[in-house]
């Protein structure tokens, strides 16, 4: 059974930074990517960013773009979100997701059929 643990988030004052980890266990494709997707006061969940472990690209909301970075260790199975320059904007409870089985390029960071717990970050101004 496939399984995300997302985990890291916590409470900060804006200007501060954090890092959200995923671990993923039940793996067996190595066709994948893994994305970090929120869930603000918004009625939307919006994806933040995602990574390709296809030929290891990387995606970001233009939200984030800059301030964020999404990086894997593929030895302890872990992607990770580095949060910098926070907001209150950025408020939300983050889930990892993951898409299994990519057909293609065009296709990538779609689709997530996996879901974590979700971490709740909240940034106070």
């Amino acid at each position: 059974e496939v399984q995300l643990q997302a985990s890291g988030g916590g409470l900060v004052q804006a200007g501060e930074s954090l890092r959200l980890s995923c671990v993923v266990s039940g793996l067996t494709s190595d066709n994948y990517a893994i994305g970090w997707l929120r869930q603000g006061s918004g009625p939307e969940r919006e994806g933040v960013s995602c990574i390709s472990s296809r030929d290891g690209s990387t995606y970001y909301a233009e939200s984030v773009k800059g301030r964020f970075t999404i990086s894997s260790d593929n030895a302890k199975n872990t992607v990770f979100l580095q949060m910098n320059s926070l907001r209150p904007e950025d408020t939300a409870v983050y889930y990892c997701a993951l898409q299994i089985d990519v057909e293609s390029d065009y296709d990538v960071c779609y689709n997530y059929g996996y879901w974590g717990q979700g971490t709740l970050v909240t940034v106070s101004s």
